[in-house]
């Protein structure tokens, strides 16, 4: 049985191993999960490799990166990708494999190729705007219209910014003296808070849409490295979809986020945005001074064309009235010469009409006449036929009381006088009271 070794010597036998083994420097493609950097000046960071599904980690290592180096490397990577080294980015760094006895496996960075992550950059900016694609909202905010007079601005931007500042100051003394509507709605411009932000900020101004022509995103004066903060599909989406034209001015000369790739207008700095707003509303101005003038000269125009027709009326105004006059006089005595031929005819109409009458009278009349003489003997044969004088003569009577004819018993009092008229006389009778056993109806 071999001796036992301390953990020390273990250790150190396995340095030993890896020194003889892994004695060269390596590149290693990797990402960034961490990235500390000490008061030292020396940089920590934690390396890993995810799954190709999911994200789960199927490797992981320390590194560090020795503080004369990363006075180098840091600068060098920034400049030339517009990145911070952060946690997050995928790299390409020549590693050394080191252990320790104490502190155990890590790698030491020695150099770096920002080509790589320039690449993966490009790669993922690219891999959104095909989301955006397939989702069809790539080109949404190119295809609004753009207001004719974009003078109420939402922006969005650090309050504390200086390029809000001169955004501002840009807008509200210009040359031409036109007025502008703005109000600041703040985000976080740079770091993790970023998307979330201003995310924020646009569901705020979608809140209140009608109040507000156009948005601008402006930030001015940040870091280039901190640009990444806008490339994020979350956020994409968001401006991608706005109802209003978004215009970006967010990056340096020769950067380009995704955010400008995919936004209505893209300007440099805020300053150009400014411009833009005010170059934009100083065409339509011009527009309606060319359409003024055009409608001035038109009316100067029609009012020559409108008097030279009321000379030339004026002139012929004379020989206009003679003639109507002729015309009418003519109409006139048409009309006369008709209406006497009408009054003749209607006389001779009504003459013919009188003489037919008359004749039908002629003939009418006597018939007339005797039919009803005919109907007047029949009603005097029958009144007479019906009088009190051949009614009482075939044995009827009339009772009178007081001079007038009696129709019913309930007339008739005890005591009264009645006369009773017969043919060949009268009867005079005093109406006696009824005896006690009898009926009032035989009285």
């Amino acid at each position: 049985m071999n001796e036992a070794l301390t953990l020390y010597e273990l250790n150190n036998l396995v340095r030993g191993v890896l020194e003889d083994t892994l004695d060269q420097a390596y590149w290693l493609q990797a990402e960034l999960s961490e990235v500390n950097l000490n008061r030292s000046g020396h940089c920590y960071v934690e390396f890993v490799q995810k799954a190709q599904r999911g994200n789960g980690f199927v490797a992981k290592a320390r590194g560090v990166i020795w503080a004369n180096i990363y006075a180098m490397l840091a600068p060098y990577f920034e400049q030339q990708t517009g990145q911070r080294f952060a946690a997050g980015l995928k790299v390409q760094v020549l590693v050394q494999v080191t252990f320790h006895e104490l502190y155990g496996y890590s790698l030491t960075v020695m150099d770096i190729d920002p080509t790589y992550t320039l690449g993966d950059m490009a790669r993922r900016r690219k891999e959104i705007l095909q989301e955006l694609d397939r989702q069809g909202i790539l080109t949404m905010q190119k295809e609004l219209e753009m207001p004719v007079l974009p003078q109420r601005v939402a922006v969005i931007s650090a309050p504390s910014a200086a390029g809000y500042g001169d955004f501002c100051n840009q807008l509200q003394n210009n040359d031409k003296g036109y007025a502008f509507k703005v109000e600041l709605f703040p985000a976080v411009m740079q770091g993790e808070q970023t998307e979330r932000s201003i995310i924020a900020a646009l569901n705020a101004i979608a809140d209140e849409m009608d109040q507000w022509d156009v948005v601008v995103i402006i930030r001015g004066g940040g870091a280039t490295a901190d640009l990444a903060s806008f490339d994020t599909l979350a956020l994409a989406e968001n401006v991608a979809q706005f109802p209003l034209p978004i215009i970006t001015g967010i990056g340096h000369e020769r950067d380009d986020t995704v955010l400008d790739m995919i936004s209505h207008t893209r300007v440099k700095t805020p300053t150009a945005a400014a411009e833009f707003l005010i170059a934009r509303v100083d065409e339509s101005g011009s527009f309606l001074e060319e359409l003024a003038q055009r409608f001035s000269f038109c009316v100067r125009q029609r009012l020559e064309q409108e008097k030279h027709r009321l000379e030339r009326m004026i002139t012929g105004l004379p020989a206009v009235y003679q003639s109507r006059k002729a015309r009418e006089e003519n109409r006139l005595q048409r009309a006369s010469l008709s209406l006497q031929h009408a009054v003749v005819q209607q006389i001779n109409d009504r003459q013919h009409r009188l003489q037919l009458l008359q004749q039908r009278m002629v003939l009418q009349v006597p018939q007339l006449l005797s039919r009803q003489s005919n109907k007047l003997e029949l009603l005097a044969q029958r009144i007479s036929d019906n009088s009190p004088e051949r009614l009482l003569k075939r044995g009827y009577s009339i009772t009178l009381k007081n001079g007038r004819a009696v129709t019913g018993a309930a007339q008739l009092q005890a005591g009264d006088e009645i006369v009773t008229r017969l043919a060949d006389g009268e009867i005079i009778s005093i109406v006696s009271p009824c005896h006690s056993e009898r009926s009032e109806e035989s009285c």
